[in-house]
């Protein structure tokens, strides 16, 4: 039978703190028609601008992945684009009264709930695919991407951080709906202590706290709960990969491999997917 593109059944909202800015946003998520892809709206703003989840909208992939346009930006949406992937929503209008994508936990999760919340809406429209044919590969230095043809979607990730708490990890899953939101989607953003403390002097993650991060320091976790999942950190890194390959715009067929890699590098690979169309094709399935 053929894939329909989805939306929501119903609007759902929720409110939250910026990872970077400490603003209180209020998001509102809403139904969308078919075709229309993913797009955010800054309601706060003359004009209410729209800013389509796209990789050309890419403005900044320092500390996260910010859109931009038109003088608008969306920032630190990997985490709700993730959840709107991971679950299968093609159609959706992300309205935000503030710049910054709340971080609520640090995951995913409470985006994927706030999604079942509403319900999945099967639309009567076929649903597009990037069809992989042949590898393409990227690397930088150690780290690497690479997107070879597969039946469905799956994601290999290794992580190695010279830190005796994290290491080396490696994790692959196919992404489905139901895996995603029990292996993928709880798995909570991660930093050093120092690194937050350097952040915080230059006016950055004034809404980082234990609540929605694992702090990492030179010997221990410092969240009382400790953590998730044993290797939460390599889970982390997918949902972020997920997240990021989504502003291609249409789903992909394919595996992809990610070594050291992070938002900048995926960006890149996205940039060099489009200037390599004998490597795939778009099809319905």
């Amino acid at each position: 039978m053929q894939q329909k593109q989805k939306t929501i059944s119903q609007q759902v909202s929720c409110q939250g703190v910026g990872l970077h800015s400490g603003q209180t946003v209020t998001l509102t998520i809403k139904p969308a028609p078919p075709n229309q892809g993913r797009i955010f709206v800054r309601t706060d703003l003359p004009g209410k601008p729209r800013i389509s989840a796209i990789f050309q909208k890419v403005v900044d992939t320092s500390l996260a992945t910010v859109l931009g346009s038109d003088g608008a930006i969306v920032s630190t949406t990997e985490h709700l684009m993730a959840a709107l992937t991971g679950l299968g929503i093609d159609n959706i209008t992300l309205e935000m009264d503030s710049y910054e994508v709340p971080i609520m936990d640090g995951s995913a999760a409470k985006f994927a709930d706030l999604i079942a919340q509403a319900g999945v809406c099967v639309q009567d429209t076929p649903k597009v695919f990037f069809i992989m044919k042949m590898p393409l590969e990227i690397n930088e230095g150690d780290k690497s991407i690479r997107l070879e043809p597969y039946n469905g979607f799956k994601i290999a990730c290794t992580i190695d951080f010279k830190h005796p708490l994290i290491g080396h990890q490696d994790y692959s899953l196919d992404i489905t709906p139901d895996r995603f939101a029990s292996e993928i989607a709880p798995a909570r953003t991660f930093g050093f202590l120092h690194e937050l403390d350097m952040m915080r002097n230059f006016g950055l993650a004034k809404g980082g706290s234990l609540d929605n991060a694992i702090v990492v320091d030179k010997d221990k976790i410092l969240n009382e709960d400790g953590l998730r999942f044993e290797n939460e950190f390599v889970r982390h890194k997918i949902l972020d990969c997920i997240g990021d390959f989504s502003l291609l715009g249409m789903p992909v067929r394919g595996l992809i491999t990610i070594h050291k890699s992070g938002h900048a590098l995926h960006h890149k690979f996205l940039e060099n997917f489009f200037t390599r169309k004998d490597c795939w094709n778009t099809e319905t399935l």
